[in-house]
């Protein structure tokens, strides 16, 4: 997996994304902080919003940044947008309202929104053999994964020494790392595409996004993968705390497990996926979630909260979640060419968020209201309808040349030189609006 450290360029640009996944570890938590310190006992709700208005962000305006990510070179488009970030942390420890934090977390999400499609959008065009990419995004993952691990710790060791204000000024150093690693780097230039109306660019990512059957069995996994990850995400302190009687040691273990079982997931499908299709893993991935939800609420409801289950659950939830999530770039770039590559990326960003916008507040509200193991059934059953619509969405031949025709391009047309009737794999654009039939 590590091989593909030896490229320069993407070398480059992981410790850019490990360096500002840091950086914003600790803003997460700094943030908690920050909201007790200014609302005390509601700083519950003002992390909700805060949280929510991140949601919002990356929904609304992902395709907007990916409608203009092919405008604009990419190398300055990554370091301005990390800028954006560094300039609203470093205002962070100077708010005195509420407003002002919530304002200032819109223009930091927004920012967040249009640099993660487009950093991903990047990977691809450097490392385009299928192998080398399946493994960086694996390393992706862990990075991630691992992030969920060292932040909390990091910033508890900070804390013994220092103020959380200043925990801000360690997410500053963490975008402007990530600027200075992107800058050190030439990216390849954005591809050209016709020109295009300000809608039409807006709506293109997804557009193709839903028009493409595997992208949208893609979506319905993610739906899976929501349910089971906003499950543990959300209530894993009231399940510990509050059900088990146990400590704040014990909270941690359990996210540890989920974080682990994700981890090793990607540390393995790198060479599964270099034997197996996309389609089976990614379904298998989604099976295992949907099957450890039901199994867990069997198990509350016959014999109550166990804390050894719960933690043998959270680590097959994390092995089934990455399953699902690691693979999608490949579907991603197999599904659209290079130029409107940023438009699809930023189409699956806002609508996997959108996803979870739909599964944080369902969690914890079912969990508050009735129960968990109505929890665990209710997002099973969630995860279940993912699932299904995956597997009826997503046909087992994606990949495979269909035959179909074009009356609407005129004879002489490069694309129909061979004929108005042939046969090629599909992936929508100008001239294949729509997925021929079968």
């Amino acid at each position: 997996m590590l091989s593909v450290l030896a490229d320069r360029t993407y070398r480059h640009l992981f410790l850019a994304q490990i360096v500002a996944l840091l950086g914003t570890g600790l803003a997460t938590i700094a943030l908690g902080l920050l909201a007790f310190n200014l609302s005390g006992e509601r700083a519950g709700l003002v992390l909700g919003t805060i949280f929510t208005i991140k949601m919002v962000a990356y929904v609304g305006i992902a395709p907007i940044a990916g409608a203009f990510a092919n405008r604009w070179p990419r190398r300055t488009m990554l370091v301005s947008l990390d800028l954006v970030r560094a300039a609203v942390a470093l205002c962070l420890p100077f708010v005195s309202e509420i407003w002002q934090v919530y304002v200032l977390i819109f223009v930091l999400q927004s920012a967040s929104a249009a640099f993660t499609p487009t950093f991903q959008a990047t990977i691809p065009d450097i490392l385009p053999e299928e192998d080398r990419y399946t493994r960086a995004l694996s390393l992706s993952r862990l990075a991630y994964d691992l992030e969920n691990l060292i932040s909390p710790t990091l910033a508890a060791v900070l804390l013994m020494f220092v103020s959380y204000q200043a925990l801000f000024l360690g997410t500053v150093i963490g975008f402007i790392g990530s600027a200075v690693l992107v800058v050190s780097v030439l990216l390849p230039s954005p591809k050209p595409s016709a020109p295009r109306g300000i809608y039409d660019r807006t709506t293109r990512g997804l557009r193709i996004y839903l028009a493409t059957p595997r992208l949208r069995g893609l979506l319905s996994l993610n739906l899976a993968a929501a349910a089971a990850g906003a499950m543990v995400l959300v209530n894993t302190v009231v399940l510990v705390r509050s059900d088990l009687g146990l400590g704040d040691t014990q909270v941690a273990i359990a996210l540890s497990a989920f974080g682990g079982g994700s981890m090793l997931a990607a540390l393995v499908l790198p060479r599964l996926l270099d034997t197996r299709p996309d389609r089976p893993v990614m379904i298998g991935g989604a099976a295992v979630l949907v099957a450890t939800l039901f199994g867990l609420s069997g198990m509350s409801l016959v014999f109550g909260q166990q804390w050894y289950p719960l933690l043998l659950g959270w680590l097959i939830i994390g092995i089934g979640y990455s399953t699902v999530l690691t693979p999608s770039g490949r579907l991603l770039k197999r599904s659209a060419h290079p130029e409107d590559r940023p438009a699809v990326y930023a189409a699956q960003f806002a609508l996997s968020h959108a996803c979870w916008l739909i599964t944080y507040p369902l969690a914890g509200s079912l969990i508050t209201i009735a129960g968990p193991t109505a929890a665990l059934v209710c997002l099973g059953l969630l995860a279940s309808i993912g699932l299904l619509t995956g597997v009826s969405f997503w046909p087992t031949n994606d990949d495979e040349a269909l035959n179909h025709s074009h009356d609407d391009l005129p004879e002489d047309h490069p694309h129909v030189r061979d004929g108005r009737s042939h046969s090629h794999a599909i992936v929508i654009d100008d001239f294949h609006q729509h997925w021929p039939r079968a």
